[in-house]
């Protein structure tokens, strides 16, 4: 029998506020304290939102202090925080950090795992051949949904790099923290200052091309003439955000977008939508999306990556192709005008999303931890 807790050291590139960032701080309080030791690092300072957070939830989190590339200076003091630290798994969540931490740790031979997080065409050239190069230093790998693990895929002329096993692990939500009902669609309404006869639709994601919010706005554009009480609230923030502004604004929909920012209260402001927009190009899980169908909000999303394991077309909500604001739009026009197609998605997203609890997900991380320990 193997020693117990098994030390573990997540490695991240950042913990600002992003899905794997959420992930990491909703596995931290279901450890199981006795089977597992679990502490947090990651490289850049200034992405810190989530640092706390996961302190709180009873995780230590070290900052390495140090970049990607060309600044290295952080793989000495991960070197250093694996050995005083005594952790006998590294499990990486951060394609190019985990790249160079595979080399860097080879002589203190912990055992690595990885979480691939988003489908390998979205990383860029350098990305993607470091962590193509490296990936067979895994002893496992867990993909976050099976869109993910089907895009893992080596060059052909990496002939040398044996691949490691790639398990599908559907990560998921603590259903306590979502809210639902009338007493919860008012509080959140009240707290964006929506009025109760607005129609609104809510999108939950970080400003960037792979989320791709322009379509969302060129599909509520459309619909608008149908809809003279419709809302669009965007939470989150990013290095689009300025251009979405300009494109709302001058598409004529300026005054019916919200920008609320980032938000720590992402649960409680959920059930103030009537449909949850997903308009991503490449997605590998979106929690987001799961915590939507536990406050009962159905769905209209693209098939990007995981989403259709998520969400069933025309059962929790309606699918679109990527990159079709025409198509979206005719979703959320059907959507919304039918309000008792709605009332029974809402009740399917409730009882889909109890398919995707992070208590059951760490439960088997701690097995698979196990597991690789004893070169199984």
């Amino acid at each position: 029998m193997r020693a117990r807790p098994v030390r573990v050291l997540l490695l991240a590139k950042g913990l600002g506020r992003g899905g794997m960032e959420r992930l990491i701080s909703a596995s931290a309080p279901h450890f199981d304290r006795e089977r597992v030791h679990v502490e947090v690092a990651y490289l850049l300072a200034r992405q810190d939102a989530f640092v706390e957070e996961i302190r709180g939830r009873g995780l230590a989190v070290h900052c390495l202090e140090g970049g990607v590339l060309p600044d290295l200076s952080w793989v000495w003091r991960l070197r250093r925080l694996v050995r005083t630290g005594g952790f006998g798994v590294v499990h990486t969540h951060s394609p190019l950090p985990a790249s160079v931490a595979r080399i860097a740790l080879a002589r203190a031979k912990p055992v690595l795992m990885h979480t691939e997080h988003s489908v390998w065409p979205r990383y860029r050239v350098p990305t993607y051949l470091a962590n193509a190069a490296t990936y067979g230093r895994n002893a496992a790998v867990v993909a976050i949904s099976q869109g993910v693990a089907d895009s893992i895929r080596q060059p052909r002329w990496m002939y040398w790099v044996s691949m490691p096993r790639v398990e599908v692990l559907h990560h998921g939500i603590d259903e306590q923290l979502v809210r639902s009902g009338p007493e919860a669609r008012a509080r959140a309404r009240r707290t964006l200052g929506l009025a109760d006869d607005d129609v609104v639709l809510g999108a939950v994601g970080s400003f960037t091309p792979a989320k791709d919010h322009r379509t969302i706005l060129e599909a509520v554009r459309q619909v608008t003439d149908h809809h003279p009480r419709l809302r669009l609230v965007l939470v989150g923030s990013g290095p689009l955000e300025a251009r979405l502004r300009a494109h709302a604004v001058t598409a004529g929909i300026g005054e019916r977008v919200m920008f609320t920012g980032s938000r720590d209260d992402v649960q409680e402001i959920l059930p103030a939508f009537d449909a949850f927009v997903i308009s991503s190009r490449y997605e590998g899980l979106s929690l987001a999306l799961i915590e939507a169908l536990a406050a009962g909000v159905p769905a209209v999303a693209t098939t990007a990556g995981g989403i259709p394991e998520v969400v069933t077309d025309g059962r929790e909500g309606l699918l679109v192709p990527p990159a079709q604001p025409a198509l979206m739009a005719n979703a959320i026009d059907r959507l919304l005008r039918d309000p008792e197609q709605r009332a029974e998605m809402a009740a399917q997203a409730r009882q889909r999303a109890k398919c995707f609890r992070i208590a059951h997900a760490v439960r088997r991380l701690e097995d698979i931890y196990d597991e690789v320990l004893n070169g199984r």
